[in-house]
């Protein structure tokens, strides 16, 4: 409620984890080891000689778009109350000064602001005497959301609380002191995790079985136990980069209209997890394809690993590139999947799988192009090498790349070893207007802009998609075994 006569006590607000769901040193350390992979040692020399000198020379070095951080839209709305109604308001962090005025600049509430400065780090026992020695004690109210601003609180005259766990909030309130009391009910970060990991994702993965059902080797139990490891490690792998790529994309997703509400870009989980996490995972998989897999798999998921960073990290960027890249990652897990059980990879499936998957990656650029261009936006998408006029063209190459699948899969049923691996090759030509019918629909969902989702997962949510699958797989079969 706000009160209707002007509070005399200013209300001061931390900024970490009670403005913002993230933390400015650990958001500026992010972006420091994204823009500077090669001097990853530094920020650890520049915490030796203290918590201070570490965040002032990361403010010095990176550049935040502070437009976009998670901001605590609850709490903003109070505070725009409590400013509207004549209440003085002071931002009081621990973030360096630079990033703390950024803030205020960008917000236009504040009326003053105290941060860490010099060899000043501006938390919990530091912040309470500034704010004594500024205020007097009891002569603010502080809004905090931490086990540091206790201290604070002790010396406010109101205790306002933000997300703060219940052995925290339950301390507070045993001062006597609680106001207002913010719950976002954020998800737990158990749950977090997962969602970051993308396990709906591993669906995709399934295209290493792709090669043993080729050969006709699913009887074999040995390969399909391979076969089975094959998609756990490459999940493993594949959930790494998930998380890589949603810590350099962090900023970028915070400005998309759907990418916003993933974990880091929203808060729901510290970027310091990611950088926990994806290491972990990726080490799980490599001791793994080590201890178990044949050399060659190991070898392609390096490269797997290798292409999928390099594109998070810069081919992404890059008109064209980007999607034969998409395409090659797709591929590569086919052939990962055939080294994983020692079978040769097929010309036919290899040229079926880049033309394919090329049309797939396009359909995912057409689709981020056309909501673009509803939009009304001009000039290159944020982190794209695309604008919304290469639409037509982007259509263009898509449709054809899908077509030309379709007709390496009819050349190929004229080829010797289709004819060495079905009793009638023939039948498979029943495939063809099916495939035909499946491509021309997914281009024509995404014109109508309805392609929300990456095709593939698209695909693994529709009907009609499983049903081509199922009669795809009929046919094969068929053709396998009636003459």
């Amino acid at each position: 409620m706000v009160s209707s006569k002007i509070n005399i006590h200013p209300l001061v607000v931390d900024l970490d984890g009670t403005l913002i769901r993230t933390d400015m040193l650990v958001e500026s350390a992010s972006q420091f080891l994204i823009q500077h992979p090669f001097q990853f040692f530094k920020p650890l020399l520049w915490l030796l000689r203290g918590k201070a000198v570490l965040k002032t020379e990361l403010a010095q070095r990176v550049q935040m778009d502070v437009s976009a951080l998670p901001y605590n839209a609850d709490l903003l709305d109070w505070l725009r109350a409590e400013k509207r109604s004549g209440r003085r308001l002071v931002l009081a962090t621990a973030s360096h000064r630079v990033l703390a005025e950024q803030v205020a600049q960008h917000l236009q509430l504040f009326d003053e602001v105290l941060a860490t400065e010099g060899a000043t780090n501006l938390k919990s026992t530091a912040k309470a005497q500034a704010l004594t020695e500024r205020f007097g004690e009891g002569g603010f109210d502080y809004v905090g959301n931490d086990w540091p601003d206790m201290r604070v609180w002790a010396k406010a005259h109101t205790a306002h609380v933000v997300d703060a766990p219940a052995s925290l909030l339950s301390r507070a309130q045993a001062q006597g002191n609680v106001g207002q009391v913010f719950n976002t009910h954020m998800p737990s970060k158990l749950v977090a995790v997962l969602k970051a990991m993308r396990l709906h994702q591993w669906m995709k993965n399934l295209l290493v079985f792709v090669p043993l059902m080729a050969a006709h080797q699913y009887a074999d139990v040995q390969r399909d136990v391979l076969a089975w490891m094959a998609f756990v490690i490459f999940s493993l792998t594949a959930s790494s980069v998930y998380l890589l790529n949603d810590l350099v994309d962090v900023q970028d997703d915070r400005h998309h209209a759907r990418k916003r509400n993933r974990p880091f870009a929203s808060g729901a989980l510290s970027l310091i997890a990611g950088w926990a996490t994806w290491p972990a995972l990726l080490l799980v998989a490599v001791a793994l394809s080590l201890l178990i897999m044949p050399l060659l798999f190991t070898a392609s998921l390096g490269i797997y690993f290798v292409l999928t960073v390099a594109y998070s990290l810069h081919l992404k960027q890059l008109a064209v590139v980007d999607v034969l890249t998409l395409a090659a990652l797709y591929t590569l897990r086919i052939i990962a999947g055939a080294a994983a059980i020692d079978v040769a990879v097929s010309f036919w499936l290899l040229l079926f799988s880049m033309f394919i998957f090329l049309s797939l990656a396009l359909i995912k650029r057409y689709s981020e192009l056309k909501v673009a261009r509803d939009a009304g936006k001009t000039g290159a998408l944020r982190g794209r090498g695309y604008e919304p006029d290469d639409l037509e063209l982007v259509s263009s190459l898509g449709g054809s790349s899908g077509f030309i699948a379709v007709l390496v899969l009819a050349l190929y049923i004229q080829d010797g070893q289709a004819a060495h691996l079905y009793a009638t090759p023939q039948l498979i030509w029943l495939a063809c207007p099916v495939m035909l019918f499946w491509i021309s629909r997914a281009w024509l969902i995404a014109h109508r802009g309805r392609m929300h989702d990456d095709p593939i997962v698209f695909a693994l949510k529709d009907k009609i998609s499983w049903g081509v699958g199922v009669f795809m797989l009929a046919v094969l079969a068929l053709a396998r075994v009636l003459s």
